[in-house]
């Protein structure tokens, strides 16, 4: 009798160990994912809502800056207006569940330089990055196309030992994605990826409401429009809404069909799109559906 009770006490112990220890390998071959944008608020526009949902999940989410916003206000500057923008950054990674990071290159004069290359390589292999997000690079403002390029420029490299030997090379070829973005030339934006996002849309708006520099300042000014923002908080998000609650383009929605079926695809409010970078991995609907766990119709 008492050898009996030794092996079940034996096993009671054992059977808790060892699926804790399946679940934490678990969670550690969850998808991990770097948003990388050119300014403290373009990771929110480049993937904001997809990056909550993946973070209400419990995967690893980073956005990084590549310039610190020193240059996009009416009137503060350099800085002054750099602190306040990082500031922002810290109170979006707060309400999206992610880490943000800025780097300090000036706003307004990023260059594809190779300093800058090294330090994205660097950025993506610390995060031991999955999935790359970045703007194309024929966007309208240049540090937007300039970070595209960057991220483009880095994508090879981010494997190659001697570029950058003091973080060690990724052991992996990560999927590289651009953001949805509605320019036309000289190629418009193919939706290879679309991830609803209705749950978590209201956490993008609050994450552009943290940005309060940009989004209720700055913007409303170089746009003439700074007339029609509110001046409480609640209307204020309201505001926002108004603004930024676009439907979903067809499309959109025409290539959602094939990640969600047709009753997903048409109840869905808001969604998110990528297009694969045809450098990095060429993941197919398998390894998509892997690393965007959410995608199931």
């Amino acid at each position: 009798m008492k050898k009996i009770l030794k092996i079940v006490i034996f096993f009671w112990i054992l059977i808790p160990f060892h699926y804790s220890h399946l679940y934490a390998q678990k969670l550690s071959e969850k998808t991990r994912i770097i948003v990388i944008g050119a300014h403290p608020d373009d990771c929110d526009n480049e993937a904001g809502a997809t990056a909550a949902l993946f973070a209400s999940m419990g995967y690893a989410v980073k956005f990084v800056a590549v310039t610190n916003g020193d240059a996009g206000h009416q009137t503060q500057k350099g800085k002054e207006l750099a602190a306040r923008r990082y500031a922002e950054t810290q109170e979006v990674a707060k309400r999206l569940g992610v880490t943000y990071d800025v780097l300090d290159n000036h706003d307004g004069l990023l260059l594809p330089t190779l300093e800058v290359r090294l330090q994205i390589i660097k950025k993506i292999r610390e995060w031991n990055a999955d999935v790359v997000i970045a703007p194309r690079p024929n966007d309208y403002h240049p540090d937007h196309r300039y970070t595209g390029v960057l991220v483009q420029d880095a994508a090879y490299m981010v494997e190659v030992p001697n570029v950058a030997p003091e973080v060690p090379p990724l052991r992996k070829t990560p999927v590289f994605l651009y953001a949805q973005d509605h320019f036309q030339r000289p190629n418009p934006f193919r939706p290879d990826i679309v991830v609803d996002v209705t749950t978590t849309f209201e956490k993008k708006l609050l994450a552009f409401d943290a940005h309060v520099s940009q989004f209720y300042e700055w913007m409303p000014w170089i746009g003439r429009y700074e007339n029609q923002v509110p001046k409480g908080k609640a209307e204020r998000l309201q505001w926002l809404t108004k603004m930024y609650n676009e439907p979903i383009k067809a499309n959109i929605r025409a290539a959602m069909v094939k990640w969600y079926g047709s009753q997903k695809a048409a109840n869905a409010k808001h969604a998110e799109a990528f297009e694969i970078c045809e450098y990095g991995a060429q993941p197919n609907e398998i390894e998509i559906r892997r690393l965007f766990p959410m995608l199931v119709k």
